[in-house]
């Protein structure tokens, strides 16, 4: 059993460490004897969708956004898009979550349009939401995670949010929501990294790839007990 990752411009949308979602993947899978292939797309690079398993989009800020934009739209937004709506997990982070709407609006009004996979659309605004944060999925999963973004996102009503908020901004500050979540595609504000810190949302990615490609299957039990102890300490130091 194989499954290949392919990592979007991880050399320029890695921020706070968000390259760790790639690891933290990779040791759980091997960890149950899964093999596993990552690829580097880097700008200039063009990429099948078909040949992944798992898509991952880091975090940069609106500067590395600006310049990709270009190298998104010569043939690797059509890729993204198909990978989505195929049914591909599809993990995106604060700036790459961002890019997968329709626009972003900068503070001083410049107008970034983005890939528009998904109904949503980003307005900046000069304060900035930064903290520890905590959101709920639908599956009960409590996420910690660390925000850090200008950004207010406001989802359209064809998609429903990765979970809703415990403490924290989220989305926008204003109603409660955090990331967006459209078929196996994830999006979300957590930096940290996100998946060390939450492995069951890590398990839930994987698992959603390996039903793809080899059929439904219960993934074997890890020893996350140091990674559950580091995410109480981070519940109720900052969170509750």
């Amino acid at each position: 059993m194989i499954i290949r990752i392919g990592h979007l411009y991880p050399d320029m949308l890695n921020l706070y460490g968000d390259r760790g979602n790639i690891i933290a993947l990779t040791v759980r899978m091997k960890s149950r004897g899964i093999d596993v292939q990552t690829d580097a797309i880097t700008m200039g690079k063009a990429f099948n969708a078909d040949d992944y398993d798992i898509l991952f989009i880091g975090g940069g800020q609106d500067f590395e956004q600006d310049v990709l934009l270009d190298d998104l739209k010569k043939g690797k937004d059509i890729e993204i898009n198909r990978a989505i709506q195929n049914g591909t997990p599809l993990l995106a982070i604060c700036g790459g979550y961002q890019m997968l709407g329709k626009y972003y609006k900068t503070y001083d009004g410049k107008m970034l349009e983005y890939m528009g996979a998904l109904d949503f659309y980003t307005e900046g605004k000069e304060e900035r939401m930064i903290g520890n944060y905590a959101y709920k999925t639908k599956e009960g999963i409590e996420v910690v995670g660390f925000e850090n973004h200008s950004g207010r996102t406001y989802l359209g009503k064809c998609i429903e949010p990765l979970g809703t908020i415990i403490k924290g901004y989220g989305n926008n500050g204003e109603d409660g929501t955090e990331g967006v979540r459209y078929k196996n595609t994830f999006g979300t504000y957590s930096h940290g990294p996100v998946l060390p810190k939450n492995p069951q949302l890590a398990d839930l990615l994987i698992s959603k790839a390996i039903e793809n490609k080899y059929g439904k299957t219960e993934l074997a039990p890890l020893d996350d007990s140091l990674e559950e102890k580091a995410k109480e300490q981070v519940m109720k130091l900052y969170i509750k």
